[in-house]
């Protein structure tokens, strides 16, 4: 991991020479809170970490029926035949 410090107003640029850099701009410093700016091509995905990982665990969660629900499934199809 790079980490580098920047002021107010200062950037990052990742990817520098191609069509598909990225941009990253200090706007303001509140106490613990910074707050950046993202300039990126329509083409590259920008999301909050935090967000992924709560789609990711919702997604393994509707993935994975609960027990009740494939053994109440499971006792219906048997009673079919």
């Amino acid at each position: 991991m790079l980490v580098l410090s920047r002021r107010i107003g200062e950037s990052v640029v990742i990817g520098g020479g191609s069509p598909e850099a990225v941009t990253i701009t200090v706007l303001e410093v509140r106490g613990d809170v910074v707050r950046i700016g993202i300039d990126a091509p329509r083409s590259v995905a920008v999301h909050r970490a935090e967000l992924l990982a709560e789609l990711a665990d919702a997604n393994a969660d509707a993935a994975s029926p609960p027990e009740a629900a494939v053994a109440s499934l499971s006792e219906a199809l048997r009673s079919r035949t």
